[in-house]
Formats: structure tokens, C-alpha cells, sequence
């Protein structure tokens, strides 16, 4: 890791996961991850205005966080079915993060998921989307704690 804050123990599993299969079980792991993304709730799909938007992402990507009774956070993504590898990432993201606290998804290092060995199976281009989700999804929980 190249940040000093250790990932979540969902999170670090995951990482680790990935990191320890063979290049082929990566991608088909993310594959999985894309199956795994639940659909917006019905709320969001009717007023997509509260989405956020990840324009620096090559697919069309949207967000939303809410908090919980607990305090936690719950994420939400709108990905298309034919940007599987994005779609995959988010699933990870939802499936690592969802419920956690705001501080939790704060201190998730900038590049995590340069560990998970997805360099030699996505596009720069699409690690470069990774970066800007994760840093649009902590802006949105940043606002969400303040506000």
C-alpha cells in the first residue's frame, strides 16, 4: 500500500482476492462484481437529479450516498449493463463499503485498487475512471457528513 491508512477488512479482502488469483479469475471475478450491483432504487430512478455524475469516467456513471439509522453510509450507482468492468468496480465498492461510516470511506486510500492487479487486464483509461469514482464518491459522502 502507498497510503499509510489500512483498507477496511471487507476491502482488504477483496484486494487480496484479486491480488492472489490468476489474471484470467481477476476478470472474471469483476465480471462477477457487475452481477452483484443491485439496481437504483426506485426513488433515484424516478428523480435521477440527486445522482451525481462522474463525468471523468468513460461510461456514463452516476452516484448517490445516503445515511443509515446507524449513522453508516448506503451507496448507490446507476452503470450501464454494457460497461461490465466499471460496473464491476462499483459492485466492489458497494459490496466493501455499503453501510460503513462516513470516516471509514474517507480514509479508503486514493488508489487502492492499483493493488488488485487490474493494471494488466483495464485500459489506463479505465483505472483513471476507478480514481475519479472513488474520489466523487468521497466528495458525496464529505457533503452528506457536513450537511
Amino acid at each position: 500500500m502507498t497510503d499509510a491508512a489500512p483498507l477496511p477488512e471487507k476491502l482488504q479482502n477483496i484486494v487480496t482476492l484479486f491480488r492472489s488469483a490468476p489474471k484470467p479469475l481477476r476478470l472474471q471475478a469483476l465480471l462477477e462484481y457487475s452481477k452483484k450491483l443491485p439496481p437504483l432504487p426506485e426513488k433515484y430512478v424516478e428523480h435521477p437529479e440527486f445522482l451525481q455524475p462522474v463525468p471523468e469516467c468513460a461510461s456514463p456513471f452516476f452516484l448517490v450516498t445516503e445515511r443509515d439509522e446507524q449513522g453508516g453510509v448506503n451507496l448507490h450507482f446507476k452503470v450501464p449493463e454494457e460497461a461490465p468492468t466499471v460496473r464491476g468496480y462499483a459492485g466492489i465498492l458497494r459490496e466493501a463499503l455499503n453501510g460503513e461510516s462516513p470516516e471509514t470511506i474517507l480514509n479508503v486510500p486514493d488508489q487502492f485498487y492499483m493493488d488488485m492487479g487490474l493494471t494488466e487486464l483495464i485500459t489506463p483509461m479505465r483505472l483513471r475512471g476507478m480514481g475519479a469514482i472513488l474520489m466523487r464518491l468521497k466528495n458525496d459522502v464529505r457533503e452528506h457528513a457536513e450537511g
